[in-house]
């Protein structure tokens, strides 16, 4: 696995890419060679944030994690993707790695997890009005949404603005 280590207004601390690069080879079982992972760091607040991300064969595992020091939130990360990898195992298992879910795996044998069964799907079907952005913001916050689905009026693409967790506003654009 590619590993790459970033600090996002502050300097990885030494040794800190080592610890993460030990960490992510027990992951190594469940993902092929191309896999690629990145980890950024940042400060907020008095926290130490921690964002990791997984990419393999066109699947991303991401987990985002603050606490007192990077190696309490690197372990939260690594246990979260864990859990997502576990939660998701029978639909993941034709993608990633052959064997990886093995019964001799060491994380079998920890507490039992329920599985997903299937996925709960709630279709909606509405009509897009051609909007900029800030109109898109603004009626993702009238209708107290996380985010919104417009057909941007500038571009005539299809864009999503969402809040993120601090507070602050994203919009993905197609490519």
């Amino acid at each position: 696995m590619k590993v790459t280590v970033t600090g996002r207004k502050t300097e990885v601390p030494r040794g800190f890419r080592e610890t993460v690069e030990r960490k992510l080879t027990k992951y190594d079982k469940f993902f092929k060679d191309d896999a690629e992972a990145t980890v950024v760091i940042s400060q907020k607040g008095n926290h130490d944030n921690l964002e990791l991300t997984i990419t393999s064969v066109g699947i991303f595992f991401r987990s985002e994690q603050s606490d007192e020091t990077y190696q309490n939130a690197l372990d939260k990360a690594l246990s979260a993707i864990e859990r997502q990898i576990r939660k998701n195992k029978t639909r993941l298992a034709r993608r990633l790695r052959e064997g990886a879910f093995s019964k001799n795996t060491e994380w079998e044998t920890e507490e039992p997890f329920e599985e997903e069964s299937e996925f709960s799907v709630r279709t909606k079907a509405f009509k897009f009005k051609p909007m900029s952005c800030e109109e898109a913001i603004l009626q993702m916050n009238l209708l107290e949404h996380s985010f919104y689905v417009f057909v941007n009026d500038e571009s005539g693409e299809v864009n999503v603005v969402y809040c993120k967790k601090d507070g602050t506003y994203g919009c993905i654009i197609p490519e």
